[in-house]
């Protein structure tokens, strides 16, 4: 499914980027953006779990910055900002025991939908 895809997807199977002539990338370096929706009322659920994940996962080797931000419009919104290492990193973080306890045991069970994508970071001219 190109750049991102499902969270359910395997990382593995999605397809490099394609890169533009002229501009200049940062290889290795891995941005995740997920976005979350909750069942109507357990964004503030879904939040304190996000918490201690939060803490979890940033003290992980491979991550660089780990962030979740609840919107202000629809507090039921979530999206996670993450930046590891390299592809590596992010697949570690996928097997941690936090993540398999936090995620995938507490949160996904409360979504009503949950996406990703990959980004590579594209640096300023000079």
């Amino acid at each position: 499914m190109g750049l991102g895809g499902r969270a359910d997807e395997d990382p593995q199977q999605t397809a490099a980027p394609a890169l533009i002539p002229g501009r200049r990338y940062v290889f290795g370096v891995l941005t995740v953006i997920a976005r979350y929706r909750t069942r109507p009322g357990e964004g503030g659920t879904v939040a304190a779990i996000l918490e201690k994940h939060i803490a979890a996962t940033r003290a992980e080797p491979g991550c660089v910055q780990f962030d979740a931000c609840r919107s202000r419009e629809n507090p039921d919104e979530i999206v996670l900002y993450e930046k590891y290492v390299d592809e590596a990193a992010f697949e570690a973080h996928r097997r941690s025991p936090h993540f398999a306890t936090y995620i995938e045991g507490q949160v996904i069970p409360l979504l009503t939908e949950r996406t990703w994508q990959r980004y590579e970071e594209i640096l300023p001219a000079g």
